[in-house]
């Protein structure tokens, strides 16, 4: 899948969809201090690991911040499924739509294993992401993947067992710490 990003601009945000900006004032130890912080949802990650062809299931996708913050990226980053937490689910049934959604594998809820949670971008969200693991096979395959058409562009990506730690520490390609993290868990766990 090819990115063709042109015409990027940024302006002040009014009213945000995802997150809502703020200026925050309190007081620490008795002394007034300011912040600037966002609220925004909650989320999902998932670890998928397909048992027939021995890979991690990825995502890959255009990130605007990654773009903005770095232009000699191409602003495509690999990452694990995920998704917010904004509807009135449990984690492990939003979980298993985002996979459906994101991925094309079919897992249900019940079938997801909850590795932790955690909380990211701490330095101005603050919100909480819970990592799950699912393991699937061509069996599980009900569609193509690729997201929310017209809204999202999801290309779904296979990463070899064997090349995970050469992706883990290759500075070039970006990819979010929840990815390194998963893959960490799976090579250090109990089997």
């Amino acid at each position: 899948m090819e990115f063709n990003i042109e015409d990027f601009t940024l302006e002040a945000l009014k009213d945000g969809k995802f997150i809502k900006p703020y200026y925050a004032t309190f007081k620490i130890n008795g002394e007034t201090r300011n912040w600037e912080l966002v609220n925004a949802h909650d989320s999902v990650a998932i670890l998928i690991f397909n048992s027939d062809s021995s890979s991690f299931v990825c995502v890959k996708q255009f990130r605007p911040a990654v773009y903005n913050h770095n232009k000699s990226s191409d602003g495509v980053t690999i990452e694990l499924c995920a998704g917010l937490v904004d509807k009135d689910l449990t984690l492990e049934q939003i979980a298993s739509e985002e996979i459906l959604e994101e991925t094309g594998f079919k897992v249900d809820a019940r079938d997801l294993e909850k590795i932790t949670s955690f909380y990211t971008s701490v330095g101005f969200a603050g919100s909480k992401q819970t990592l799950f693991f699912a393991e699937v096979n061509e069996s599980c395959r009900a569609t193509c993947g690729g997201g929310i058409a017209g809204e999202e562009m999801i290309e779904v990506v296979e990463i070899p067992i064997s090349k995970a730690k050469e992706l883990m520490y290759n500075e070039d390609i970006p990819k979010t710490p929840g990815l390194l993290f998963a893959f960490e868990w799976f090579f250090n766990r109990d089997i």
